[in-house]
């Protein structure tokens, strides 16, 4: 490992001034993927920033039918939290379902869909629910975060401090692992408010989508007796673990596998 600056941050407004001032800056979350990238010399920032002193961003909160998660939430605490539980039971199975202990107690919410990985799970969840992120500047609207892989709309000097969910009358997430990393090679997320259905697919593309045909399709008829097969294999990856035909097949095989469980 390489000499750099350690900085703990007890403010947004402390981290964005050391970021502003520093040469080639890092936020640092959990550092799940951010640490890794170091260690195999893939990038060497001069300063990491270590956000998790930062108490506001660790908090989940309930207001009428929306919920709040603070970015610093790490998946364990999502899916131990309560209120989660409570409102979107199967938000916290999906945070339950991400890697390993270790890796639940270290990694957040808010590192997962800032870092943009087509393959993890919170991106196709958040892109699915109607949810805003929240940053340090502004308001991001969820069908405008995620642009490629591990790219975002986020600007380098930005933090994403929270996330707002409505509460749907229906969500599950369900994906077909990698049996090495538990990363998605295709995962599948569908929420329902009143007649209104999104499904979002992960794993099988460059980035997180939302798969439109399946979505106005079950929107008409939330029922999985309606034909599938609706996923232009142009828009998937094929690769060693996968080619585009079999994880077309997967992305109807979980939706239905969805629908049945609801």
């Amino acid at each position: 490992m390489y000499n750099f600056n350690f900085h703990s941050p007890n403010t947004i407004e402390e981290a964005i001034n050391i970021y502003n001032g520093s040469e080639e800056p890092k936020f640092l979350a959990g550092g799940m993927t951010l640490l890794a990238s170091m260690k195999q010399r893939l990038i060497a920032p001069s300063d990491l920033i270590d956000l998790r002193n930062i108490k506001d961003l660790s908090e989940i909160s309930s207001k009428e039918n929306h919920i709040t998660i603070g970015s610093l939430c790490t998946h364990s605490e999502v899916s131990n939290n309560v209120i989660i539980k409570n409102k979107i039971k199967n938000l916290a199975k999906l945070a339950n379902g991400i890697g390993d202990p270790a890796v639940r107690k270290m990694g957040t919410i808010g590192g997962s869909i800032a870092n943009s990985d087509p393959a993890a799970d919170w991106p196709a969840a958040i892109l699915a629910l109607k949810a805003n992120i929240k940053t340090n500047n502004r308001i991001i609207l969820n069908r405008d975060l995620f642009i490629g892989m591990f790219e975002t709309s986020l600007e380098e000097n930005e933090i994403i401090t929270s996330i707002e969910i409505q509460v749907p009358d229906f969500f599950d997430y369900i994906k077909f692992p990698n049996p090495a990393s538990r990363y998605a090679i295709v995962g599948v997320a569908i929420a329902k408010y009143d007649s209104n259905v999104i499904v979002t697919v992960s794993g099988a593309s460059h980035k997180p989508f939302i798969a439109d045909a399946l979505s106005e399709s079950l929107s008409k008829n939330f029922s999985s007796n309606i034909p599938l097969k609706t996923i232009s294999l142009d828009e998937l990856n094929e690769d060693i673990h996968a080619s585009a035909e079999y994880r077309a097949n997967l992305i109807d095989v979980l939706t239905k596998k969805i629908i049945n469980n609801n």
